[in-house]
């Protein structure tokens, strides 16, 4: 149970090993990971959360997006998986920063947290959402005028593997996002996150103080980025690392912020290769 009586969806995906929480993105629920926890069978126990809101964990009717609420929610699950500590966290994007205010908040909860291009950002000088990204429309401005509902998860399916970003998406990730943020509804089905949900989750990207916790976090962390642009999460990666105590900075210009779901085999690797 997290703050304001939320009851937080946890999605155990077994395996063997030590436990393994992934957190996922805006807009996104914890089976997108689900690839990435197959690959890493034979050494973890893999464990996913949904944030409030987002797949199967309801958002309270008269609650305005507060990321720090998104933070409660990441601190609950991971101390469901891992009551006595020795967590590994995989965080993507806003579920990057999320475990870092986890980790802020129980320093003996994780032993190394790896985050894919976390949503912290210097108060008022990088929004990632401004509307630079990748030369389009800010993603708060995407999301509200994305589709809440299709006739099937067919054509749910079919539509999103016929557009970017998502149809470079591994097609089991696609498959996963549409099976899992989807239900059945009397149009067909609808999605689980709603879009002005998400919509304000990306605006208030930038309001979280997790930026000047930073230097306070004790737990070994991985930051990773992929093609540095000027705006953007992976604009600021370098210097969250460079804030964090204990933190290693891994860039390659290969990927971009929908790698996690793109390569899961080269996220598998990137954990496997951090926990050594």
């Amino acid at each position: 149970m997290s703050s304001d009586q939320v009851s937080v969806a946890i999605h155990e995906f077994g395996g063997t090993g030590r436990p393994l929480l992934l957190s996922h993105a805006t807009g996104f629920h914890g089976y997108c990971y689900l690839p990435i926890a197959d690959r890493l069978a034979d050494r973890f126990t893999s464990y996913a959360v949904d944030y409030r809101g987002h797949g199967d964990t309801a958002r309270p009717d008269d609650w305005h997006v507060e990321w720090e609420r998104y933070g409660d929610d990441a601190l609950a699950a991971a101390r469901a998986v891992a009551p006595d500590g020795g967590l590994i966290g995989f965080g993507h994007s806003m579920g990057g920063a999320c475990l870092l205010m986890a980790a802020h908040r129980d320093p003996g909860l994780f032993d190394l947290i790896v985050t894919f291009e976390p949503i912290v950002f210097p108060p008022r000088e990088i929004d990632p959402h401004d509307g630079h990204e990748n030369d389009g429309p800010s993603l708060s401005i995407g999301a509200r005028k994305r589709r809440a509902t299709f006739d099937s998860f067919d054509r749910a399916i079919e539509n999103y593997s016929s557009k970017p970003p998502m149809m470079a998406f591994d097609p089991d990730v696609l498959r996963l996002y549409v099976a899992h943020g989807f239900r059945p509804s009397p149009e067909g089905v609808r999605l689980k996150c709603d879009p002005e949900h998400e919509a304000r989750t990306f605006d208030t990207g930038g309001s979280h103080t997790t930026w000047a916790h930073l230097p306070a976090i004790q737990t070994p962390v991985i930051v990773a980025a992929g093609d540095v642009s000027e705006f953007g999460p992976s604009a600021i990666a370098g210097e969250i690392a460079e804030a964090l105590p204990h933190a290693t900075y891994v860039q390659r210009d290969e990927w971009n912020h929908f790698t996690p779901f793109i390569d899961p085999v080269a996220m598998a690797t990137l954990i496997t290769d951090a926990v050594g």
